[in-house]
């Protein structure tokens, strides 16, 4: 068997809990690091294909799972599935990692922890991908994810994760390949003392049980505007009931419309006009025939992150 191509790393948490990451490249390399933050339930396997393709080119990639979540441990009190939480975790493991600053890559509550930390830590990142998130969740999706998450079982069969895994997303996922379900079935129901199962905590679904469609969900502008002043790069799966494409279009023309809004005010106070282009403009890729979220397996979304980077 060859060796992974990575190293397999624990660090301790702020209260002692063992987080585990991926560790890929060389810790000597001259070039920014990605460090590469998944879903609610997801493992940090989700970014093994981009993370092989960035780290070819000589870029160190770290790929995080948070507790509860892949090979960390899982904490005895759910509620500490917390963003703010795991924004500390992250933090931990980053410093222990030697990492000051990163281009992040963040799938769904990845891109959340992206945002949370460009206000409690912005010089930690130096460019960012949301992967089908952004300031405004749709209720809809955040119910369907609800409603999945309490249908995952154990399959016996590979054959029959994928099958599970197409009955649950295949609305939304029609252009996956049969190489890629596989993938992903591995990826969600990995196996354990030989039998497959979730590779989460089941209790992360008590995070989510006190949400009902009239439940008010915040509105990040705020968070998203601390990413101003970086370079960024929006994903969004055609197909997302997560993501908007109303609220895509309006990440993708944000910057534009703060600055106008800002040499506005000044000629209202009669001062010198700001800079024409004060913010990096925002890049936009949308991964057609795919929903929440995109995989970032296919050849498109890989070259597309690899040319941002």
């Amino acid at each position: 068997m060859p060796p992974d191509p990575y190293t397999t790393q624990f660090i301790s948490g702020p209260d002692g809990l063992l987080l585990h990451l991926r560790d890929y490249g060389s810790r000597e390399s001259s070039l920014t690091p990605v460090v590469c933050l998944p879903g609610l339930t997801r493992p940090c396997g989700d970014f093994h294909a981009l993370a092989l393709r960035l780290s070819a080119k000589g870029r160190r990639v770290l790929a995080i799972d948070y507790r509860g979540r892949g090979l960390s441990q899982w904490d005895k009190d759910w509620k500490r599935y917390d963003v703010f939480v795991e924004s500390a975790d992250i933090q931990t493991m980053l410093v222990a990692s030697g990492v000051p600053e990163a281009i992040f890559v963040g799938t769904s509550r990845g891109g959340l922890h992206i945002m949370a930390l460009a206000a409690l830590k912005p010089s930690l990142i130096k460019a960012a991908v949301l992967n089908d998130i952004g300031p405004i969740i749709e209720p809809a999706g955040l119910q369907r994810i609800k409603g999945y998450l309490g249908k995952i079982t154990q399959p016996d069969t590979l054959a029959q994760a994928v099958d599970m895994l197409k009955s649950l997303f295949g609305e939304q996922f029609t252009n996956v390949s049969e190489a890629d379900w596989d993938i992903y079935a591995q990826l969600t129901y990995p196996l354990k003392n030989g039998k497959m199962g979730p590779g989460f905590d089941p209790n992360l679904f008590k995070t989510l049980e006190a949400l009902n469609p009239d439940t008010p969900l915040p509105v990040l502008w705020p968070q998203f505007d601390g990413l101003r002043n970086v370079p960024l790069l929006v994903i969004r799966g055609a197909n997302s009931d997560l993501l908007s494409p109303a609220t895509f279009e309006a990440m993708l023309n944000r910057r534009t419309q703060m600055a106008e809004a800002e040499a506005a005010a000044a000629r209202d106070a009669n001062l010198p006009a700001p800079d024409s282009a004060p913010y990096p403009p925002v890049e936009g890729f949308v991964v057609e025939g795919q929903g929440h979220a995109p995989l970032l397996l296919d050849e498109a979304s890989l070259a597309r992150i690899e040319a941002f980077v």
